[in-house]
C-alpha cells in the first residue's frame, strides 16, 4: 500500500526544465517509484545524454508539510555528503513554492516482501554500519521527536474516541504497554546517525546484496539501535518471518529485549492513534497503512512479550 505520486508530466514546466539544465540535458524518460507516501513526485529520470538520476518535487498544493521535510532532507543530505549508506545529493531548488530535490539514482530494487532472512540481515549489516558515526549535533535530539508517539498510549486510554477494534491482548495490557513506552523513551538518546522512518520503500538492495537508506527527511540523532527496531515491525507487517533470530544484531548495537519491546509498544500506539484521526490532506492511503502497521506491531509484541 503507498501514496498517491505526483507524475513527472504533472510536474511545472520551470521545475522540468531546472532538472534538464542541472543534468546538462532535457530529461527524455521517467518513471514514478511507488514507495512512500508523500504526494510529492518520485521519479527516475535519463536525459538525452543517458545521464540518469532521482528527483524529488512538491509543493504546498499537494500538502502544506510535504515542503517543508524536503527541505529538511536537502539539509540532511548535504550533512551525509560522502557517506556510502546514502544517497549523493546532486542539486536541490526552493523558490518558495516548489522543493525539488535532484539525487542519485542509486541502481537497486526494495527489498522483497515479504522479507527474506538474507535481506534482514543485510539491512541489519548497513544499520551497524551506519551506528558507528556520530549525527551532528544540529540534528534534532530523538527522545525529544517522539515523545508524542512514545506517550501515545495515554491519549489512547484516556479518549472517549478509543479504538473499539483493539484485541484483548492489548486492552489486557495497555497500562504495561503505557508503562514500558515511556520508560523506553529516554533510552533513545544518544549521538549516532538514526533514520527514524526505516521501511522497505526507503531501502534499496544494490546488484551486489549491500543495502542503501534512501528518503531522510526525519533523520535525527539518537541510539544506535532505534531503526534496527524499527526495521522489525517493517518485516513483521510483511509477512511471517521469525524475527527473533536476528534479536542478536540489536544486541550487538546496544539494545536490551526491554528496549525492543519499548519501542514496538510505543510504536505501536502512535500507530493505532494515527489511524484513528481524520484523513490527511493529499494522502489517501496513510490511515490505512497506519492500521495495518498498528495491527503488525501488536503482533509482533504479542510474539516477543516475556512468558508469564
Amino acid at each position: 500500500m503507498y501514496g498517491v505520486r505526483l507524475t513527472w508530466a504533472q510536474l511545472p514546466p520551470h521545475v522540468r526544465a531546472w532538472v534538464g539544465d542541472v543534468l546538462d540535458g532535457p530529461v527524455v524518460g521517467a518513471v514514478s517509484q511507488p514507495g512512500g507516501f508523500s504526494p510529492g513526485s518520485a521519479d527516475r529520470v535519463v536525459t538525452d545524454g543517458d545521464r540518469r538520476a532521482f528527483v524529488k518535487a512538491v509543493s504546498p498544493d499537494q500538502n502544506p508539510r510535504t515542503p517543508d521535510l524536503h527541505r529538511r532532507e536537502v539539509e540532511v543530505l548535504r550533512t551525509l555528503a560522502g557517506l556510502p549508506e546514502a544517497p549523493r545529493l546532486v542539486a536541490a531548488s526552493d523558490d518558495g513554492h516548489w522543493v525539488v530535490l535532484v539525487v542519485e539514482d542509486v541502481e537497486g530494487r526494495h527489498p522483497s516482501l515479504p522479507w527474506t532472512d538474507e535481506e534482514v540481515a543485510a539491512t541489519l549489516h548497513t544499520l551497524t554500519c551506519l551506528a558507528t558515526r556520530p549525527a551532528p549535533p544540529t540534528w534534532p535530539a530523538l527522545e525529544e521527536e517522539l515523545v508524542g508517539e512514545m506517550t501515545a498510549w495515554s491519549r489512547v486510554r484516556e479518549s472517549p474516541d478509543a479504538p473499539v477494534d483493539l484485541d484483548p491482548w492489548t486492552v489486557a495490557h495497555l497500562s504495561e504497554l503505557d508503562a514500558l513506552a515511556r520508560a523506553t523513551l529516554p533510552r533513545l538518546a544518544g549521538d549516532r546517525i538514526v533514520h527514524t522512518d526505516l521501511r522497505a520503500d526507503n531501502l534499496l538492495v544494490t546488484p551486489d546484496g549491500r543495502v542503501r537508506v534512501v528518503d531522510w527527511p526525519w533523520a535525527s540523532r539518537g541510539a544506535a539501535w532505534f531503526d534496527a527496531a524499527t526495521l522489525l515491525l517493517n518485516v513483521r507487517w510483511s509477512g511471517p518471518l521469525d524475527v527473533r533470530p536476528h534479536l542478536g544484531a540489536l544486541r550487538d548495537l546496544g539494545a536490551t529485549d526491554e528496549d525492543v519491546l519499548g519501542v514496538l509498544a510505543g510504536l505501536a500506539g502512535y500507530l493505532v492513534e494515527a489511524a484513528a484521526q481524520p484523513p490527511a490532506p493529499g494522502l489517501p492511503t496513510l490511515r490505512a497503512f497506519q492500521r495495518e502497521q498498528g495491527r503488525a506491531a501488536l503482533a509482533l509484541l504479542q510474539e516477543l512479550w516475556p512468558a508469564g
